[in-house]
C-alpha cells in the first residue's frame, strides 16, 4: 500500500509540536468551519437507548432525505440508488471493486485525491494516469489523449470534481466530452463530487447525472465531510442508477455490516443546513484563496495554480524534492516558534518523478493564520536554498 502524502509526515509534525514549536496545518482537508449546530444537536439531543445496526444500504429515511438533496440540484433519483457509505472512501473502495477485477484498469487524470492509488491497490485495479499541468491549472487533458489509453482492460474513467488536490473546476464542455466519450466506448465514469457546493468566481458545478445517455454509466462519489465540515462523521454515499451496480456494490457493504448510527443522524439532520450557510462559506473561501494566491505569488520563483472549487491548490516550488523539504521545514526550522505543515504533491501522482517540486496547500485556515503560515513558508524557502 502506498503512504499518504498527507498524513505520512504526521510524526514530524507532533515532534515539532513537542518541542514546543506551533504547527501551521495546511497539509489536510479539515476546514476550521463549524459543523451545523443542528448536526451535532441530532445526536446530542437522541434518546437511542440500544445502538443498533443500522440497515447495510443505510437507513431508508436518511437515503429517501439524500434523494430530496438531489432533487433540488435537479437530479432525480430513487432511495434505492444510493448507497450509504462510510465516507466517500468507502464508496470509490466499493465502485472500484464492483466495475473492476484484478487486474483491469481505470483511467485517471493526475494529480489526484492520493488514496484513490490506495484504493487501487487494495481492489488490484491498475490506475492508468493522465498527465494535466499547472500551466492550464490542471484543465482536462485532451480527450484523444483519453481515447488512445483505452484498451480491452479499461474499466472506466474517474474524475474528481471540484478537484483535489488541484481546485480544478471542468467546464460544461469537458464533462460533455468525457459522456461521450464513455458512451462510446461502453465504460462507466466515475465522478467524486464532494465539494461540487464550493465553486468559485461565478462557476456552475455540472455532474455527471445530469446526463441521462449514461446513466447506466454514470457512478457518482459523494460525502458529508467538507460540505458540512462533518470530517469526522465518516458518512458518504455511492450513488448509481445502475442497479446492477448497485446490487454488487451492496456485497461489499454486508461485508462490514453497516455505515455508523450515530454519524447518519448527525447527516440526516445536516440536509436541513440552510443556504446562507453555504453562502457564507463559500465567500470565506473565496476571500481566503484570493489572499494565498497573492502572498504566495509575491515570493520568487513560485508557480500557483487558481483553483475555481473546493479549497487546495498546488504551488510549484524552487526546490528539486519538497519531501524533503516539507520534512525540513518540520524537523529543523522554525520562524518565531512557528513553522508549516505542506503536502508533498508527488503523492498525488502516479507517474513516477512527476510533482516532485509541487506541494498541495489546503487553505482551511482563517485568513491570518494562512497569512503567516505563507509568510513562514517564504522564510523557510530562504534558508532552505541558502543551505
Amino acid at each position: 500500500m502506498p503512504e499518504s502524502p498527507i498524513r505520512k509526515l504526521v510524526p514530524y509534525a507532533e515532534a515539532a509540536k513537542a518541542r514546543g514549536i506551533h504547527v501551521y496545518h495546511l497539509n489536510i482537508g479539515q476546514p476550521d468551519i463549524k459543523t451545523p449546530q443542528l448536526a451535532l444537536d441530532a445526536v446530542k439531543n437522541n434518546t437511542i437507548e440500544v445502538l443498533a445496526y443500522s440497515r447495510t444500504e443505510g437507513s431508508e429515511q436518511y437515503r429517501l432525505k439524500i434523494a430530496a438533496y438531489y432533487a433540488k440540484l435537479g437530479i432525480e433519483l430513487q432511495a434505492n440508488e444510493i448507497l450509504v457509505t462510510t465516507g466517500g472512501s468507502e464508496a470509490l473502495s466499493f465502485a472500484m471493486g464492483t466495475i473492476a477485477d484484478f487486474g483491469d484498469e481505470i483511467i485517471i487524470p493526475e494529480p489526484f485525491y492520493a488514496n484513490y492509488n490506495g484504493f487501487a491497490t487494495a481492489m488490484g485495479v491498475t490506475v492508468v494516469p493522465i498527465v494535466s499541468k499547472i500551466e492550464n491549472n490542471f484543465a482536462l487533458p485532451p480527450i484523444e489523449s483519453f481515447e488512445a489509453l483505452i484498451g480491452p482492460k479499461t474499466r472506466a474513467i474517474l474524475i474528481c470534481n471540484p478537484g483535489n488536490p488541484t481546485g480544478y473546476l471542468y467546464s460544461q464542455e469537458e464533462i460533455e466530452k468525457l459522456v461521450k466519450l464513455v458512451k462510446k466506448h461502453d465504460i462507466f465514469l466515475i465522478a467524486d463530487e464532494v465539494y461540487r457546493e464550493f465553486t468559485y468566481d461565478g462557476s456552475t458545478h455540472h455532474s455527471i447525472l445530469n446526463y441521462p445517455e449514461i446513466q447506466k454509466q454514470a457512478l457518482l462519489v459523494d460525502s458529508v465531510s467538507k460540505r458540512y465540515s462533518m470530517c469526522g462523521a465518516r458518512i458518504g454515499c455511492l450513488v448509481s442508477r445502475n442497479q446492477e451496480v448497485i446490487q454488487t456494490a451492496l456485497k461489499f457493504a454486508q461485508a462490514r455490516l453497516s455505515p455508523p448510527t450515530y454519524a447518519q443522524i448527525a447527516s440526516e439532520a445536516a440536509l436541513d443546513t440552510p443556504q446562507s450557510y453555504f453562502d457564507e462559506v463559500k465567500e470565506e473561501y473565496v476571500e481566503r484563496r484570493d489572499l494565498l494566491i497573492e502572498e504566495l505569488e509575491k515570493i520568487k520563483g513560485i508557480k500557483v495554480a487558481r483553483p475555481r472549487g473546493a479549497f487546495y491548490c498546488i504551488a510549484e516550488l524552487p526546490v528539486a524534492d519538497a519531501d524533503d523539504f516539507a520534512q525540513w521545514l518540520l524537523e529543523s526550522f522554525e520562524y518565531n516558534g512557528e513553522t508549516v505543515m505542506v503536502a508533498p504533491a508527488a503523492g498525488f501522482y502516479a507517474s513516477s518523478g512527476l510533482g516532485k517540486n509541487q506541494i498541495r496547500i489546503a487553505y482551511v485556515l482563517e485568513k491570518e493564520s494562512l497569512k503567516k503560515a505563507v509568510q513562514i513558508l517564504r522564510e523557510g524557502l530562504i534558508k532552505y536554498q541558502a543551505q
